[in-house]
């Protein structure tokens, strides 16, 4: 087994969709799903099982921004409705596209670097 300066970093295997073992940018083959293998090295991406858990977490943290965002444009300008929903409805869909991208990058990487895998208890003096 490599190296860990051999795999990519987390950051940049995050923000290039880069493959967990090899760094090639294959993990995405759309805007937030996984390729089925690495077109490079041939890793099987569906072993990995990161769930729900990023967007949980990034609908309560996006959810949070936008509605403070909202509430302060409010208070302070007092814009309309419809200017209101011009703003935010374009920022949450981007904030969530993009942030979902990462998180889900950052914690199949994290998984592969773990060994974490289901149904899988690691011995802690092995």
């Amino acid at each position: 087994m490599a190296g860990p300066d051999a795999y990519p970093s987390l950051v940049s295997g995050a923000l290039r969709g880069s493959c967990p073992r090899c760094g090639a940018p294959t993990l995405f083959r759309g805007a937030i799903k996984f390729a089925d293998r690495c077109r490079a090295c041939g890793l099987d991406f569906t072993q990995f099982n990161v769930g729900d858990g990023p967007a949980a977490f990034l609908t309560l943290i996006l959810g949070t921004l936008v509605s403070v965002g909202a509430v302060l444009i409010q208070i302070r300008w007092e814009p309309p409705l419809w200017l209101q929903l011009l703003i935010w409805v374009p920022v949450t869909a981007a904030g969530v596209v993009g942030s979902l991208r990462l998180a889900k990058a950052a914690l199949i990487t994290v998984e592969y670097r773990q060994r974490a895998r289901e149904g899988h208890i690691a011995d802690p003096d092995a």
